[in-house]
């Protein structure tokens, strides 16, 4: 149950900081077409993947008690 909760904290924090990157534009991945949404210089998702990181974290702290 451990390893379980270090490998999903550890993937959401990875996508947390992925997603807050892509919000704040500093990852232009994938590249903005138009009409299309996508994360990248929308400022909510520095938000929400700051969230995802933080619940990310605590899952790692919770594995490795």
């Amino acid at each position: 149950m451990k390893s379980l909760l270090m490998i999903v904290g550890a993937l959401a924090l990875i996508a947390g900081v992925f997603f807050a990157l892509q919000g704040a534009g500093y990852i232009h991945w994938p590249p903005v077409q138009p009409g299309q949404f996508t994360m990248v210089d929308n400022k909510m998702w520095i938000y929400y993947g700051g969230g995802i990181a933080v619940f990310g974290l605590i899952l790692i702290m919770v594995s490795r008690r």
